[in-house]
């Protein structure tokens, strides 16, 4: 504060530092009179001074109480809060952004305690990559479920609370910054999308300190450009040059798209109208992404009434294992061929919440293993946190395997240890085998336990909208639901990869997804699931003495 005073005075007057550089005012009357006037213009400077502190308090003071509003509400139960993806990127966005604008507003007026606090706490905060991955989560959520802009700018996500105001709503701000991701990374799909939502929050009436209509419009009409749309870049160059005229950029491209347009229309004349379409979206030609987004949205589910008039709910002991001749578990069959089961109430609340203590400190971004290489590593495919809890950690987690070992009938102890997922904003992990090919790198060779023979998996929370388990090939799905397990077999009893059982996590649309999963490997298992000579035939254990409900 005093260096900016100090500065502030050396601004009006000539900054003395020593007697040499005095001017002997006293000794003029006529020099003196001129001080009265300097010191007139100073006290007006000073009060300009306070207005503008005054304002920026004003700014920060209402700043801090919507802070205070949402922190009160979100704190209450931070996963629902944080579950709602809206949520998840308005925080990125203001740990990553506005709180070093506040930093920046407040440098020299605050304690310093506070800012030395700030700085300090800021080394934590959430990055341009985390800002950026949470934007990016959106518009994978947007295609996926097929949402407008509109609906995720309100909040009005399927799922989400029906009370507007609990709702989070995005700014023209937060609009015009999701279209600027998308417009890093080359994708003008997605930034035509947001930049018009920008422009219609705009023209809505909603104000921006940050952005106006005719920077919108310089995304606008380059993103529709490059889409091979020229009328509309004309259109968009058009509305920006009637906001501005001298612009130098919107004045040049307006002459060349009126040259390409122009050009175009003459080869459509020449080839009969038949012009080029260009297609809208840049995963169109991926029919395993289509697929996928449609299982993930409860479409095209491939089971006929006939096939599902054979699936049946039983409680099943394993052949009258001990533990579940008194109490058998109840299981119920998702899917026919592939067999996929699902077992009920197969862990109790106390148990889950338990293993999420264990995991959370140790949550580290999920891996995947390169095709060519073997090695893991990090991809834009599998958006979620992993951690790995061993059965000597504590008894729940070998309480857990027992179970698994119990109802599977496989041998555990060659299976890998229990890894626990977390899925964030957008989570997801696409199309994927469990199971290692023939025609890559032995992924788990320094196992030395064989192949993924069956794959566990633990639904953990209940999800409110999306999170589907999906299996593309066979146009299967399953929904997460707390508390129980599916389970399937990755290999045939030959031990060849079942190729059907290729799936994929679907994005969480709201809510907090937490799975865990028990991978069994082969070694062990030779005489619990004896290999047969055919090597497509499916075997699936079952007890004789189940019975169906």
């Amino acid at each position: 504060r005093m260096a900016a005073s100090w500065l502030f005075f050396c601004v009006l007057l000539p900054c003395v530092t020593s007697s040499s550089a005095h001017s002997d005012f006293f000794t003029s009357i006529g020099q003196m009179t001129d001080l009265l006037f300097t010191e007139k213009d100073l006290v007006t400077s000073l009060k300009d001074y306070i207005r503008a502190e005054e304002t920026k308090l004003e700014q920060i003071r209402r700043w801090a109480d919507k802070l205070d509003v949402l922190a009160a509400a979100a704190t209450q139960d931070p996963e629902s809060f944080l579950g709602h993806p809206v949520n998840a990127f308005k925080l990125m966005k203001r740990l990553n952004t506005e709180w070093g604008e506040l930093e920046n507003l407040v440098l020299t007026d605050m304690s310093d305690g506070f800012i030395s606090n700030l700085t300090i706490q800021r080394q934590h905060f959430p990055n341009d990559d985390d800002q950026t991955g949470a934007a990016k989560a959106l518009m994978r959520l947007q295609d996926t479920y097929q949402l407008d802009t509109d609906t995720i700018s309100t909040g009005q996500l399927p799922g989400s609370s029906s009370m507007a105001s609990l709702r989070p709503t995005m700014t023209v701000d937060d609009c015009f910054d999701l279209g600027k991701v998308a417009y890093s990374e080359a994708d003008y799909y997605h930034t035509e999308l947001w930049m018009v939502q920008a422009l219609k929050q705009l023209d809505q009436g909603e104000t921006s300190n940050t952005v106006d209509a005719v920077t919108i419009l310089d995304y606008l009409s380059y993103s529709v450009y490059q889409q091979g749309e020229l009328e509309r870049a004309l259109d968009f160059t058009r509305r920006l040059l009637e906001l501005d005229g001298t612009h130098q950029r919107a004045n040049g491209n307006l002459k060349y798209f009126e040259y390409q347009l122009a050009k175009q229309k003459k080869v459509e004349v020449g080839e009969k109208g038949e012009g080029r379409q260009m297609p809208r979206h840049p995963d169109d030609y991926l029919p395993e992404r289509r697929k996928y987004e449609q299982l993930c949205r409860g479409e095209g589910v491939k089971m006929t009434p006939r096939r599902q008039s054979r699936l049946f709910c039983r409680y099943y002991d394993n052949n009258r294992h001990p533990r579940y001749m008194i109490g058998p578990v109840k299981q119920e069959d998702e899917w026919d061929s592939p067999r996929i089961v699902r077992y009920h109430d197969i862990v109790s609340d106390k148990e889950m919440e338990k293993v999420k203590e264990l995991a959370k400190p140790r949550l580290r971004r999920a891996t995947i293993s390169n095709p060519l290489t073997g090695a893991l590593e990090t991809a834009h495919y599998r958006i979620s946190k992993s951690a790995w809890l061993g059965a000597y950690e504590h008894p729940v987690i070998d309480k857990i395997n027992q179970r698994i070992e119990d109802i599977t009938g496989l041998d555990v102890s060659t299976a890998e240890d229990l890894q626990v997922a977390n899925y964030g904003v957008g989570g997801q992990y696409e199309p994927h085998f469990d199971f290692g090919r023939k025609d890559e790198p032995d992924a788990f060779e320094e196992l030395g336990t064989g192949n993924r023979i069956a794959t566990w998996l633990l639904y953990m929370s209940d999800v409110q909208s999306g999170g589907a388990t999906v299996f593309t090939d066979v146009r299967a799905a399953v929904w997460p639901k707390k508390g129980t397990a599916v389970f399937w077999y990755n290999l045939f009893p030959s031990g060849d990869g079942d190729y059907r059982t290729r799936h994929a996590a679907c994005p969480v649309l709201v809510g907090n997804k937490w799975v865990s999963n028990k991978w069994i490997h082969e070694r062990g298992q030779e005489f619990r699931r004896r290999c047969s000579l055919q090597e497509t035939t499916e075997s699936f254990s079952s007890a004789a003495t189940d019975t169906s409900v």
